[in-house]
């Protein structure tokens, strides 16, 4: 019987609000300073919350000519310079790359796409009429624009797929891409999120139905995941994609791996639109999914980078699956919301941790549970403390879930042990 297909991850792109590429990302975990601050994008004096987690210095011209960069929106500016710098980092950049990008895959998610750069056309529109509009709205608001764009881009002309799995569309991009390559459809993909939502009807939207953080005076402090204090989550932007690569295929070039991908679980609550189900159950199943898949036990996971969006409902829903997948496990298992650095990049979120977690694997560090002061008595869980944590591990999950019910959980496991 033929070995199965394994995947490796060979590159990694990221732009987010503590730093943009691998290093970038690394260096902004390892300083630890939360990216909270006043909204500056746009007056936020009218809204409920008045606080996000925005990208310092972004230029596209880094990464595409001006033309391109006029006629794309923030949405697929930042996925086409997050998969050019996980293009970069795994070597597959160069004119020689062509024939390999030729038929690779493009899987990104994003849960709203180009949904927020809408907000300005329509305003356009009421002060200005029809004339005033971009003719090239109707082009960028759909979530399949990223991906679109990305091919063109890179001349990746494989399967392509846009998801808006809400929360957990980067890592099911991810899940999915990866089994694509595990069942012989493509030897190489570009998989992970992206998320451009920081404008006032998008931030408004999610304030109305108390989802974000109000403590418009501590933009540092609001993100605190199983915190007691914690009020809701901190808006983010940014993304992160993965290059996902068939490990013979890997080899032959000689592309170094940060990690291995090994299981991928999605399961859905068919609950409720906002609330995660109280009993945990389907979360938990989507984790026992991804270690079935992966061949591993529970004991043997030594990391978990939580969801943990700091909402008071889905942050203890998380903590109650985590004990009903992992046992007594749970008790020794090191759990970390990076979210208290980084706020929530919505479906950008679990590519953006995808990545961390391979980084922390790689790199035998693992991130801590930032502005976690008093843990809450039903979320109790072995916390990484801050400033993190020197280890050495092995295997870890990493969880993203979504309005909507979606359950997404990735098992990863250390290169240099398999």
């Amino acid at each position: 019987m033929k070995n199965p297909r394994r995947v490796v991850i060979t590159g990694l792109g990221a732009v987010t609000p503590i730093g943009s590429g691998a290093d970038g990302l690394w260096e902004g975990l390892r300083r630890g300073e939360p990216a909270g601050r006043a909204i500056t994008r746009f007056d936020p004096a009218p809204l409920r919350t008045k606080i996000a987690a925005e990208i310092d210095g972004f230029d596209p011209l880094e990464y595409m000519d001006a033309k391109k960069a006029r006629r794309l929106d923030l949405f697929s500016q930042l996925s086409v310079a997050a998969c050019r710098q996980a293009l970069i980092d795994a070597e597959l950049a160069s004119e020689h790359s062509g024939h390999t990008l030729r038929s690779a895959a493009v899987y990104l998610g994003s849960a709203l796409g180009g949904v927020p750069v809408s907000e300005v056309e329509h305003e356009r529109y009421v002060k200005k009429g029809l004339r005033a509009v971009s003719p090239m709205l109707a082009l960028s608001v759909f979530g399949g624009a990223g991906p679109t764009n990305v091919a063109m881009e890179f001349g990746i002309r494989g399967p392509a797929m846009g998801n808006s799995n809400s929360c957990a569309s980067g890592a099911t991009a991810i899940g999915e891409a990866f089994r694509l390559i595990k069942a012989g459809g493509a030897d190489v993909a570009l998989a992970g999120g992206v998320e451009a939502p920081i404008a006032p009807l998008t931030i408004s939207a999610f304030s109305l139905i108390r989802a974000t953080s109000t403590r418009n005076d501590e933009p540092k402090a609001a993100s605190r995941p199983f915190d007691r204090d914690r009020d809701g989550f901190l808006m983010s932007e940014g993304g992160a994609m993965l290059v996902l690569e068939e490990l013979e295929h890997a080899q032959s070039r000689g592309a170094r791996s940060y990690a291995e991908l090994l299981g991928y679980g999605a399961t859905n609550d068919a609950y409720h639109m906002t609330a995660p189900l109280p009993s945990g159950e389907e979360a938990a199943q989507a984790m026992r999914l991804a270690l079935t898949e992966a061949s591993l036990t529970r004991e043997e996971v030594g990391y978990l980078n939580a969801h943990a969006t700091s909402t008071p409902l889905g942050d203890a829903a998380e903590a109650l699956a985590i004990r009903l997948a992992f046992g007594e496990h749970a008790e020794r298992l090191a759990v970390s919301g990076t979210k208290g650095l980084l706020g929530h990049a919505l479906g950008a979120s679990g590519a953006i941790e995808a990545a961390i977690t391979a980084l922390a694997l790689d790199r035998n560090w693992l991130p801590p549970t930032v502005n976690l002061e008093d843990p809450d008595s039903e979320s109790l869980l072995s916390y990484v403390p801050t400033p993190g944590a020197e280890a050495s591990v092995d295997a870890a999950l990493t969880n993203s879930f979504g309005f909507g019910g979606f359950n997404v959980s990735l098992a990863l496991g250390r290169w240099q042990a398999m």
